[in-house]
């Protein structure tokens, strides 16, 4: 006979239960966000796509009018999901949000993952030469450790 350890609070499901997946309108975030799409309708989960607007230092703004910028690419982006959502309607059916956040990708998408209660994070590989060096949003998320991160290439 052995001796039953005591478990920790389990949430009674199995596999993820909210998916989130950044977008900034590359082309692998949006393959991070097909790929996020497909793991939700398998799993029945709901698939939180999140745009951070960038915020910039006060100097760098006298250009051009940032918000409004940023503000067109999230209305953008919502735009071609709903297209795509409605072009896939018959094959399937994934229930999905779309959220923006204001900061750092880093700082937004783990505000983002705590907010929602993510399960998992899926997000694309950088496509920034830069990022070799000073780390990348995905190698970030994969080393804090607080959820299943998955990089999409």
């Amino acid at each position: 006979m052995t001796d039953q350890q005591p478990h920790q609070f389990e949430r009674g499901t199995d596999g993820p239960k909210v998916i989130v997946s950044g977008l900034d309108g590359s082309d692998s975030s949006m393959r991070a966000a097909a790929y996020a799409a497909g793991l939700a309708r398998r799993q029945g989960a709901m698939l939180a796509l999140v745009y951070v607007q960038p915020v910039l230092p006060a100097g760098a703004t006298l250009g051009a009018p940032i918000a409004d910028t940023t503000g067109e690419v999230a209305e953008g982006l919502v735009h071609e999901i709903r297209q795509a959502t409605e072009r896939m309607k018959d094959i399937w059916d994934v229930r999905w949000e779309f959220h923006t956040f204001h900061g750092a990708p880093y700082n937004g998408l783990v505000t983002a993952a705590d907010k929602l209660k993510a399960d998992a994070v899926v997000v694309g590989a950088s496509e920034s030469a830069g990022h070799r060096f000073i780390g990348s949003v995905a190698i970030r998320l994969v080393k804090a450790g607080r959820w299943p991160v998955t990089v999409v290439p």
